[in-house]
């Protein structure tokens, strides 16, 4: 079996378990972390985790970061300007950015019911527009089933670095990872 395969069938021993209904929001969270260098295989995989969830029981329903950014910017009426002074850009992002990805994601989360897990893709294509750390938070109380985040970087105790490029930041969600399945790094 690949890595993916690996990640997949750690993942469906939590999925599989019996979830508590009343935990908070926080506690709903599970980040799945891989190597970066394995995001085009996840997603070539990804449907893996899907069957696994529900086998184990659960509705799957997926939420795509990636073309989050493209959308909320082709909707601006000043985008050129952007493109030509970019800097410009960077007030607007920490206004509205978060919010346009936000609101849909909460959208999902609020009709899903207790056996359902969210999956948040495609969040490294947030790297330098906004944390995934804010749009987690965000989200928290409007977590019914269980909200997990396919992560490519790093987990080091609590602390997650997207991509292992940026200072991570200290997060209490459910880490699953292959450090200590099987004795994989």
């Amino acid at each position: 079996m690949g890595k993916v395969e690996d990640l997949a069938a750690v993942y469906e021993r939590h999925i599989a378990a019996p979830w508590q209904r009343t935990v908070a929001g926080a506690q709903r969270v599970m980040m799945v972390v891989y190597d970066k260098g394995l995001e085009r295989t996840f997603r070539a995989r990804k449907d893996e985790f899907a069957q696994r969830t529900r086998s184990a029981g659960h509705e799957w329903v997926e939420f795509d970061c990636t073309p989050c950014f493209a959308e909320w910017m082709a909707k601006d009426e000043y985008r050129e300007a952007y493109f030509e002074c970019p800097e410009d850009l960077a007030m607007k992002l920490d206004g509205e950015f978060v919010e346009s990805v936000v609101s849909p994601l909460r959208e999902l989360l609020t009709k899903s019911d207790e056996d359902t897990v969210v999956a948040v893709t495609g969040v490294a294509s947030l790297y330098g527009f906004t944390h995934v750390s804010e749009v987690i938070r965000a989200v928290e109380p409007d977590v019914r089933g269980r909200l997990v985040v396919f992560f490519p970087g790093s987990k080091d105790g609590n602390n997650y670095r997207l991509l292992d490029a940026r200072d991570g930041w200290n997060y209490l969600a459910f880490g699953i990872t292959l450090q200590g399945a099987r004795g994989m790094a």
